[in-house]
């Protein structure tokens, strides 16, 4: 059970700290797969909210649920995008550093 003894609170700093660690690690970094990385943790944290919030404020519905598969199933699309992309970019850079990826079509 979600909230056996665990108050709101805790549930929402813990996914504070990780929104704003993925924040920080989306604007700082410089290897594309951590920032691919920064963005999974700022979507998680997104669904521990969904999670708490449905599980305290509504026990008996599922729509927090329903919200994190969902969010999920973009989640796992857009990573394999993502490494698609970073990919073709190795390939043709032999890097995967932002600052050494400066065209658009090659």
């Amino acid at each position: 059970m979600l909230n056996a003894g665990i108050p709101m609170e805790a549930f929402l700093v813990v996914s504070t700290l990780m929104f704003f660690a993925g924040v920080y690690g989306f604007l700082t970094r410089r290897n594309l797969i951590t920032i691919l990385m920064s963005v999974e943790l700022i979507l998680n944290s997104v669904n521990i909210n969904f999670l708490v919030f449905n599980r305290f404020l509504f026990p008996d519905k599922l729509q927090g649920h329903f919200f994190s598969l969902f969010i999920i199933a973009i989640a796992a699309a857009e990573a394999a995008v993502a490494i698609a992309i970073i990919i073709n970019i190795y390939r043709h850079f032999n890097t995967i550093n932002v600052e050494d990826v400066d065209k658009m079509r090659y």
